[in-house]
Parts: structure tokens; sequence; C-alpha cells
């Protein structure tokens, strides 16, 4: 990654017109081509960007752009599009390169899978006499998060999401009709566990007979102690 700090001013032309004055500012080049300008403001968001694939060119000023104090020009194109932004450099005040190496990205706390082990191992959550089966049990389409029992020692599908909405309901509703073709499991009940069930979702499971579980993910690891709130 390429640092620039620079007295610049900044065209862009694409689907509309952009013009930056004069002004000290963050040029950021990554290394998968793309180009950001930033001021000291705006948290993360870039004031111009171009995104890869594009390709950078570094050019002299001309006559009048020298009488006016550019000394430097980057023309960055976009590869696909006809997109051009145009990097007219005043004044260098720092130029640094550092190599980051690989970044293994953002690893989200509460996310599907950290849910998942967690029902399993608290699927006393379900309701008392809850057993597990097995998680990822496999059917045509794909496997249902969580296989268990109730109480009766019917089965039971459950499946996961952080947010839920229709298609995870229409996801599960899926499952629970191929599963009820298999006489060894049939009849099989759902369950849509979330931290967060949309309204819509809520109804929709409803009206299909799948019961909705809100899952606590502080509380399932054991941060959070709903006792000694005061609400």
């Amino acid at each position: 990654m390429r640092l620039v700090i620079a007295r610049c001013s900044v065209d862009y032309a694409g689907r509309l017109s952009a013009h930056l004055p004069l002004a000290t500012r963050l040029l950021v080049v990554k290394a998968d081509g793309s180009v950001l300008v930033h001021s000291d403001s705006l948290s993360y968001k870039p004031l111009n960007w171009m995104s890869p694939p594009c390709t950078i060119a570094v050019l002299d000023p001309d006559p009048e752009q020298l009488d006016a104090g550019v000394i430097e020009i980057w023309k960055v194109a976009q590869a696909k599009t006809a997109d051009l932004l145009v990097i007219s450099i005043h004044e260098v005040v720092h130029d640094s390169s550092h190599e980051l190496g690989h970044d293994p990205g953002l690893q989200k706390e509460g996310a599907e899978a950290d849910l998942q082990r967690l029902l399993a191992e608290q699927i006393e959550l379900l309701g008392p006499g809850y057993r597990l089966v097995r998680r990822e049990h496999m059917t045509a389409i794909g496997p249902v998060d969580i296989l268990a029992t109730d109480a009766q020692g019917s089965s039971v599908a459950v499946e996961i999401k952080r947010r839920g909405d229709i298609d995870g309901v229409e996801q599960l509703s899926r499952y629970l009709e191929l599963m009820n073709r298999d006489p060894h499991l049939a009849p099989v009940t759902g369950v849509f566990a979330a931290q967060e069930i949309k309204p819509q979702a809520r109804m929709l499971a409803s009206d299909r007979g799948i019961r909705c579980l809100l899952l606590d993910y502080d509380a399932m690891r054991g941060l959070d102690n709903s006792h000694s709130r005061l609400f």
C-alpha cells in the first residue's frame, strides 16, 4: 500500500463530473489497483475513489500546468468503463509504501457458525427434554443447521441466522418438506432461530407452523447475566 500526503486538486469524469479544489489530502494506492482520495474528516468515506481494475499513469505537467504550480499528474483510468480520475499534485508532503501481507478478512462475532455451535452445546434452549442428534444434517438441497428431537422424541429441524428474514423461513420450509418425506424422520417440525427476527418472517413462520426462537449471543457465551440486570 502506498500512502501519499499531497497538496492536490482532483477531477473525476464518468457517470457524473466532480471537482475537488486544491487542498492537502491523503492519497491511498492499494495493491489491488484502487485509488482513494481522503480528507481529514468524513470518517472512513473517501472524497473520491477509483475501484479496480484500473491503471495509473504518472504524467509530466504541460507548461500551463507548471505555471499553475502542478509538479505531477496522476491519471487513473477504470479498465471496464470510461471513468477517469485526474489528480494534479502541487506538493508532496509524505510518500511511503508498506507491505501489509495477506489479510484473513473480517471475522464477525455472532456469525451463524458460532450460533450453531453454541446452540448445539446448549440444546436445552429449544425447550425441556430436547436432545441434539447432529449438526449440519444433510438434505438433498443442503444441510439444515441442527437436527434435534423434542421431549416426545419427534424430529426437529433448526435453521439458524444472525438476522432472520423471509428468505430464511423459506429455506427452512424447503428443508422440512424434504425431511418429512423420510419415514425415519417424519413428522419433522421446524424452529427458526436468530438474534433478530423481522416481523414479516415471524408472521410467515407462524403461518407455516414453524416456531421462532430469539438467540442472545452474549448470554450464550456467558458474557451477559440476565438475572443481574435492572431492566
